[in-house]
């Protein structure tokens, strides 16, 4: 009894949350590729970028949340940056279409100091599973579910601002939410309410061909609680091995393994997978949470290549 009554509030709160929160699907591996929180981080390494991200979120628990996403960025021209993605998640009978497009615009203030700001486009649609149909608690004189039964789009967009201060550190803050929060009913809501920050810095040590990571992440998004990320990253063998901890401040833990292969001087492949334990009770309704980069890198000019 006890276990349907938590698979019922699972899927309540799953279908509230896709159904008001704008944002709420992020992946974990952003601290790889800042392009998944910031707009503006396209193309800022100066490669090109076809990225493939999976997430599980609390598997083994029915109806759970499963988000699948392709998108690529990339230089274009000298100043420019260009990325393109679709994004598709479901979780209870709640189905999301997300597509969005990036641009950016990249210039060095100084030697060490590079800034890049960008803008996002996006378009969204929400659909109720034909299966709710059967489902006895749902209300069909609700206008809101006759609204998501035939579909519900709407359009947002975010802004961001990315930079990097020599080759070790990179700083973004992105607002999210702007269209969304000028057409609010809440007069009191800000325009820029909703951000996400991030920064890290790279500390090598070449003897041992050894690199230590951290970086934090503050998000604010609409709708979904505030959140505090704390990442430990270490990259061993020029980035063949990649290991690492995620501390997330709304109650979980996180590892991370990953590789990069090179595919010729100008090209690799980098493959990243990362397992999420909850410390809530809820952890034990479920087998935690899996989540899986695949990412093509090729080079636009090798003499400005990164390690990231």
């Amino acid at each position: 009894m006890k276990s349907k009554f938590l698979l019922l509030l699972f899927c309540c709160l799953a279908t509230w949350q896709l159904a008001t929160a704008q944002d709420e699907a992020i992946f974990g591996h952003y601290n790889l590729t800042p392009v998944l929180i910031n707009p503006s981080a396209v193309g800022f390494d100066n490669s090109y970028q076809l990225q493939l991200n999976a997430r599980a979120q609390w598997s083994g628990f029915s109806d759970a949340p499963t988000t699948y996403a392709a998108q690529y960025n990339g230089p274009l021209g000298d100043n420019f940056g260009l990325g393109v993605g679709v994004l598709t998640e479901s979780a209870a009978q709640l189905q999301r279409l997300r597509a969005h497009l990036n641009y950016a615009f990249r210039f060095d203030i100084s030697d060490n100091i590079k800034l890049a700001a960008g803008f996002q486009a996006e378009y969204q649609q929400m659909t109720l599973d034909n299966s709710v149909m059967t489902n006895n608690f749902v209300d069909f004189n609700d206008q809101l579910v006759q609204d998501f039964m035939n579909g519900e789009g709407e359009f947002d967009a975010a802004l961001g601002f990315f930079s990097s201060f020599g080759e070790n550190t990179r700083v973004g803050l992105s607002f999210t939410n702007l269209v969304r929060s000028r057409i609010s009913q809440d007069t009191d809501e800000s325009i820029l309410e909703y951000y996400t920050f991030f920064a890290s810095h790279r500390m090598e040590v070449e003897d041992l061909d050894f690199s230590f990571e951290p970086s934090v992440m503050l998000r604010n998004v609409r709708n979904v609680p505030s959140q505090i990320d704390i990442n430990l990253m270490a990259r061993f063998m020029d980035n063949q091995l990649t290991t690492g901890l995620s501390y997330r401040s709304l109650g979980a833990l996180g590892i991370l393994l990953g590789t990069q292969l090179s595919m010729g001087e100008t090209s690799n492949i980098q493959i990243y997978y990362s397992y999420d334990v909850f410390f809530q009770q809820f952890q034990s309704y479920n087998n935690g949470s899996h989540e899986i980069s695949l990412i093509l890198g090729f080079e636009r000019d090798t003499k400005k290549r990164r390690r990231y």
